[in-house]
């Protein structure tokens, strides 16, 4: 007799992704397959995200679409928290619940595909679970919730509150990672750099050592695993000028997201962000003297209800004096749920298109520069598959599916998750072209 099978739908962002994973691996854990379409499934999960307006109707259709193909619908992830919603839309589906509850996702799975019985000796489960990554590269989540309250942001309602995991599992898994090939590893939480706050940074133990649930030994130990380690979503808290140093001496990647949103003191201020632009500045030029290679990238909101001419331009000025690596930017849309929704004076979707076009080609022409600035040097990248045009690589300064690419021509002999050395020859706005060394 088969195994009953489940189909798969996964929305939103690397979190989301890493929920999505360890559903997997349990439904792999527990017996059943995994559906690569909807007429074969017994039921299709869908794992939605819920952040944006335009993220919650992708959602919406996704279970719509699930539906429509094949009838037995359950739905988790941050849309859950609005049951009420999801359900008015769709009324047939079997069951919802919210982000991070995977024991209730099971008990749903079991109801209507009972649990089958179970041989683990014909049927493994990798090490590492089952990921939705390539296999050269995974996220590592190290917490869940945040404790900040952004106006525009409605995550602490569905994730809740910063919740660190020891920081002995999480270098466990990070192990378990590289030893079965992962080449580089993305930390990921809502708030990077809080990671421990919520612990007191309690000591955990991990390879029979006493170790800190605390982003700078979290840091220091997973530099110590050979592979590339890239810290995303960090607040600029003055603990994280700690990891500069380790960045200079190559233990992580010279790398920092860090999402600063805006410029201008008065809209951070209705954003509830830290508004201290001129110290973010002074910080930025440390470490660029301490480590000259670092890659700062960050996300930024135009057209925030209050935000002026005056204030737009001082994001601009902004932009100019910090001469950040890489940049995203968002139009503000309004979230149902989110305090910013209260806030006076609307910005015009005419003005905030005219601003966002603006922003970008002002970052589009410092981009442009910094990669200029490459062209003739030598440096290390990661391969990311191979097309007939030759090797689609990635280096240090470029994240997956956010960030530049760097196109190695003719070079079909090279494999995924390969990493060499190569001298850049060309670049444009965002990517890079190169020959190996």
């Amino acid at each position: 007799m088969s195994s009953p099978k489940v189909g798969f739908v996964s929305l939103g962002c690397p979190k989301n992704t890493v929920d999505s994973e360890r559903i997997l691996t349990q439904l792999r854990t527990e017996g059943y397959e995994i559906s690569p379409s909807y007429d074969g499934a017994d039921v299709v999960l869908v794992n939605t995200c819920g952040f944006i307006d335009s993220a919650v109707q992708e959602s919406l259709d996704s279970i719509g679409e699930a539906l429509k193909e094949n009838g037995k619908v359950i739905v988790t992830g941050c849309l859950g928290a609005k049951e009420d919603l999801i359900r008015e839309v769709h009324p047939k589906v079997l069951a919802v619940s919210g982000p991070h509850q995977y024991d209730q996702v099971m008990q749903q799975v079991h109801q209507v595909a009972p649990r089958p019985t179970h041989n683990p000796f014909t049927s493994l489960v990798p090490d590492t679970g089952v990921k939705l990554t390539p296999r050269h590269y995974a996220y590592l989540k190290i917490s869940e919730g945040c404790n900040h309250r952004c106006t525009f942001c409605i995550i602490p309602s569905f994730r809740g509150d910063l919740v660190s995991r020891p920081v002995g599992d999480v270098l466990s898994e990070a192990r378990r990672l590289a030893e079965n090939g992962v080449q580089e590893l993305l930390v990921i939480s809502q708030d990077t750099s809080a990671y421990g706050v919520d612990t007191r940074y309690k000591l955990d133990f991990w390879d029979g050592k006493p170790v800190k649930t605390r982003m700078k030994e979290l840091c220091e130990e997973l530099g110590k695993l050979g592979v590339w380690v890239r810290l995303h979503y960090v607040y600029p808290y003055p603990h994280v000028d700690e990891i500069i140093p380790m960045m200079a001496e190559g233990k992580i990647l010279p790398y920092l997201d860090i999402p600063f949103q805006h410029a201008s003191p008065s809209v951070l201020k209705n954003m509830r962000r830290p508004a201290h632009a001129e110290k973010v500045l002074h910080r930025i030029e440390k470490w660029r003297q301490q480590c000259p290679d670092i890659t700062l990238r960050s996300t930024f909101i135009v057209g925030f209800p209050g935000e002026t001419e005056e204030d737009f331009q001082t994001l601009l000025d902004f932009l100019e004096e910090a001469q950040l690596d890489r940049v995203g930017c968002f139009q503000y849309s309004p979230v149902e749920g989110a305090t910013a929704n209260e806030l006076p004076n609307p910005v015009e979707e005419a003005v905030k298109q005219e601003r966002w076009e603006r922003f970008m080609e002002v970052q589009q022409r410092i981009s442009a520069a910094k990669l200029q600035q490459k062209v003739g040097k030598t440096i290390e990248v990661i391969v990311d598959e191979v097309v007939e045009e030759g090797a689609v690589c990635r280096s240090q300064a470029d994240a997956p599916e956010i960030d530049g690419l760097v196109f190695l021509d003719n070079q079909t002999h090279l494999k995924p998750g390969e990493r060499l050395l190569v001298e850049v020859e060309e670049a444009d706005e965002y990517d890079l072209w190169a020959h190996p060394v």
